[in-house]
């Protein structure tokens, strides 16, 4: 999992750059970072990712408050390695557990403005992806288009709560697909020319998280629909 909390920030500084209009050179995008943290799953942990990102992918709304205790975790753990470099300025490990612990104890009073909170920013993350899969790389448009999705994503979230339960937890298998997926390729083809592809084509990445997080969506809402004894 924190090898996940590693990629994503990674995955999104990509986006970044692409919105910025640069020349598609491998140089240009920081896909060797991407593929220096890509490089570090093996096989198994690949394959780990994808299955666990199915799980989530199709039926993240049957353990939406574990993943949202995760996600408490994990923004503890920064916290707590913050705190840690401004008031301690050493190695403490206690300090990060003690974060950790907090937040996941404090993610159960907290779970649907949690989940809320996860839905907008799904919603914004979906929108500046589909602004980039169509080719509109200006960091204006991309900036734009991720408020639209961040402000559209809140308000369906606050209103609807199922639909953030949706949406965060098929955007974050369809992340778990892709980056274990692209691990899988990383170990089974010739590493230039994946790269030379990912860099030429800059709609692929987005792509790559956006039609299994589109396919996710639509079945969770089936299976919700169809499941009258659920209760978020």
């Amino acid at each position: 999992m924190s090898s996940c909390a590693s990629i994503l920030p990674t995955v999104l500084a990509l986006a970044q750059q692409t919105a910025q209009g640069q020349p598609a050179q491998p140089a240009a995008l920081p896909l060797t970072t991407m593929w220096q943290q890509v490089s570090t799953l093996d096989m198994v942990g690949a394959l780990t990712f994808i299955s666990f990102g199915i799980v989530c992918l199709f039926y993240g709304w049957r353990i939406f408050k574990i993943l949202v205790t995760i996600c408490f975790s994990l923004l503890g753990l920064l916290v707590g390695i913050w705190a840690n470099e401004q008031l301690i300025g050493g190695n403490v490990v206690w300090l990060a557990a003690i974060c950790i612990l907090f937040f996941a104890i404090l993610s159960v009073p907290l779970m649907r403005w949690g989940v809320s909170l996860l839905g907008s920013l799904s919603g914004g993350i979906l929108t500046a992806g589909a602004t980039l899969a169509i080719g509109l790389h200006d960091q204006k448009l991309l900036l734009a288009g991720g408020l639209i999705g961040l402000v559209a994503g809140g308000m369906i979230s606050f209103i609807v709560f199922k639909a953030a339960v949706i949406l965060f937890t098929s955007l974050g298998g369809s992340v778990l697909i892709a980056v274990g997926s692209l691990a899988v390729l990383y170990r089974n083809v010739e590493v230039q020319k994946l790269e030379m592809t990912m860099s030429s084509h800059r709609w692929l990445l987005p792509l790559l998280v956006l039609v299994p997080m589109t396919i996710g969506a639509i079945l969770q809402y089936r299976f919700v629909k169809a499941t009258q004894d659920w209760n978020a």
